[in-house]
């Protein structure tokens, strides 16, 4: 983590503090969330009457339902059963924080760094590697811990983009959603699911209206001012006949994307595709 004696710490799931004692000793402050009371207690009693007291702060509760403090890095043994919630949760965090450094299950970790066409390539890769580097620093046995779980274990080290892509999040991610639930489908094919058509058909349905709304809101204000029907005024008209499904298919092949397939695409395609989408009125969130 390469901390600095100024640096605030944030440790999700301490329990008995080993590695928070570790923390304290090298920086200005380590806020530790812990959700099970009977270990904040055991953590309070570690430090209770050491110099390292004061620079401790303890978060009882769920990380996931609490706002995330402000802090330079986080280092953690994580809970490995919040692990993708909590890695999109620092990810969206703001003001930006330097580096985490967090323990996964070995799997679950080697998602977070796969490549495009490599079989453990996924949704969480492709949105991960959108907003962080991400680096496996190495494998930790199950042999190290007491009592031995069953599964293997890496440490990685994720480092958020700063800036950030400019790109709309929940856009991106509804689309990435949809090409990788059949990762291995065509997206002509994964694009043809009859909720896809309806959630893009409502969309596209919501964008017209909108987009009429503003522009012709603001011509009437400049130009007239007597009552229109504001059924006829904000309406961007849309033939009895459109169908959605011809509309998506289009944009699939005009982009050359129509015959890929999600687990060989890289960001770089998802970014074509998506403002693809997006210039034809069609839109993911």
């Amino acid at each position: 983590a390469a901390l600095r004696r100024t640096d605030v710490v944030l440790e999700v799931g301490p329990g008995t503090g080993n590695l928070t004692v570790k923390l304290l000793e090298k920086v200005k402050k380590v806020i530790a969330c812990e959700i099970d009371p009977r270990l904040v207690g055991e953590l309070q009693k570690r430090v209770q009457g050491t110099c390292l007291a004061n620079k401790l702060e303890i978060k009882v509760g769920d990380i996931l339902k609490t706002e995330l403090p402000f802090f330079d890095a986080c280092v953690a043994n994580l809970p490995y059963q919040i692990s993708s919630p909590f890695v999109f949760k620092l990810l969206l965090h703001r003001p930006f924080f330097r580096c985490a450094i967090l323990m996964f299950q070995r799997e679950f970790a080697l998602r977070l760094v796969a490549k495009p066409g490599t079989k453990l390539y996924c949704r969480l890769s492709i949105n991960t590697q959108l907003l962080a580097r991400v680096d496996h620093l190495m494998k930790v046995g199950k042999n190290n811990f007491r009592p031995p779980p069953k599964v293997e274990s890496s440490v990685v080290r994720i480092e958020p983009k700063n800036p950030p892509p400019p790109i709309n999040f929940q856009e991106w991610d509804g689309l990435v959603r949809i090409a990788f639930v059949r990762k291995n489908k065509t997206l002509s094919a994964a694009f043809k699911s009859s909720a896809v058509e309806q959630l893009l058909d409502h969309n596209y349905r919501i964008h017209c209206s909108l987009h009429n709304t503003v522009s012709s809101f603001f011509n009437i204000l400049n130009s007239i001012s007597v009552y229109c029907d504001p059924h006829t005024l904000f309406t961007r008209e849309i033939p009895e006949n459109f169908k959605i499904a011809e509309k998506i298919q289009m944009v699939l092949k005009n982009t050359g994307y129509s015959e890929k397939r999600a687990r060989s695409m890289d960001i770089d395609d998802f970014i074509r595709l998506l403002h693809g989408f997006n210039s034809e009125g069609i839109h993911f969130s």
